[in-house]
């Protein structure tokens, strides 16, 4: 290996359940479990002692009651989680020169170059042991040369470890471990590579590239060089300034509500649809206006992270309505989200019903397969600004 950088993977140990026992510390210890009580509800995260019986997010919550009937079901508040999430973020971003967050609960820090300083692990167990004493939430690390490897290394050591795979050694760790633990190796690939014999790191990392990219196509080329301990990707500093958004120019001028709700809708799901198809969550959504005198306005809320019409849809009404005072003509209207993290809409499996997340990905299945605007809401079918 000739690769020297050196990333530090942190990862909070299972987020929401460690955020409700810092509310309630009787719950340590417990299988906790974040999601809906009733049947119709899904799990959203689970202590470690819940994983013992199976329970896994996204499982239905009457199947985790049937697995573990003494498990305790906490509702979940997407706010406090949001809340400890840019506690961390802030105690890391003051402390060190480059940092990604990878997820709500997940950051990457790259300390390359800094070994002349101090040692880096030693470096990143000091800022664990910081983070543990500022939040009192549980934090693991992995320390290797790269982000996969960090990653995996992390993976490896939780809860609550540490653990420093140096570039000598990497080849030594990956060989051992199921395919299954390659970060992006999805439940399909694994299927497909298993029923070819290749269950370990070690029989991948043998094959041919030209032999994985005919069976798995240009995917293959990179789950190869992950089991090789290979990943040229590099650590994407956090910015609160990326978004996604659109807006809109009247044909002219209007002040008509009901036109400009429905306008604010239709945008709304637009944008929702590219977060969730690049996999991201936000927490923050903008609303601007311009009035017939050219005059804009704005006006900004931090929300818990989601990625869900419903939501968005909710607060951009609202921050709408805070934002339009002078009741004049307007001529534009547009939407933005910022503050994006990776993620996934079942972040709120606990505050939505398994039927509600299924007409969410039957939509965006449509609208994969036909375009964007092959589905939408009655209401904004003869929208026409």
């Amino acid at each position: 290996m000739t690769n020297d950088k050196q990333i530090i993977h942190m990862d909070q140990d299972a987020f929401f359940v460690s955020v409700e026992i810092r509310k309630n510390p009787s719950l340590k210890g417990k299988p906790v479990i974040i999601g809906g009580t009733s049947d119709r509800g899904v799990v959203a995260s689970c202590s470690y002692e819940a994983r013992k019986y199976g329970i896994h997010s996204a499982m239905s919550s009457r199947m985790a009651k049937r697995l573990c009937p003494q498990a305790m079901f906490v509702k979940g508040n997407m706010d406090a989680y949001s809340e400890a999430s840019m506690e961390i973020t802030t105690i890391l971003r003051d402390r060190v020169p480059l940092i990604e967050k990878a997820s709500i609960d997940e950051h990457y820090i790259d300390m390359t170059g800094m070994d002349r300083f101090h040692g880096t692990l030693k470096f990143a167990h000091e800022l664990r042991a910081l983070v543990i004493k500022e939040t009192k939430l549980p934090i693991s690390f992995g320390l290797s040369i790269n982000k996969t490897v960090s990653k995996m290394a992390t993976n490896e050591c939780k809860p609550n470890g540490e653990l420093n795979i140096a570039g000598s050694e990497v080849t030594d760790f990956l060989n051992p471990l199921s395919i299954r633990k390659i970060p992006g190796l999805g439940e399909k690939t694994f299927i497909k590579l298993s029923d070819m014999g290749i269950k370990k790191i070690y029989t991948l990392a043998q094959i041919h590239p030209d032999q994985i990219t005919a069976l798995l196509g240009r995917n293959g080329l990179s789950l190869l060089q992950k089991a090789r301990g290979i990943d040229y990707s590099p650590v994407v500093p956090y910015s609160e300034a990326k978004s996604i958004g659109t807006q809109c120019t009247f044909k002219a001028d209007s002040i008509d509500l009901d036109m400009i709700y429905n306008l604010i809708t239709a945008q709304v799901m637009d944008v929702a649809y590219q977060l969730r198809e690049k996999k991201k969550l936000t927490a923050c959504i903008t609303i601007t206006i311009r009035y017939s005198n050219f005059e804009d306005a704005t006006k900004q809320a931090n929300i818990p992270y989601t990625s869900l019409d419903s939501v968005l849809i909710a607060k951009a009404k609202e921050l709408f309505r805070q934002v339009y005072q002078k009741r004049m003509l307007l001529r534009l209207v547009g939407v933005r989200l910022s503050s994006l993290v990776n993620g996934f809409e079942q972040i709120d499996l606990y505050s939505e019903s398994q039927e509600q997340y299924s007409l969410v990905q039957a939509m965006d299945k449509i609208r994969k397969r036909f375009g964007p605007q092959a589905v939408t809401r009655a209401s904004l079918m003869k929208l026409d600004v």
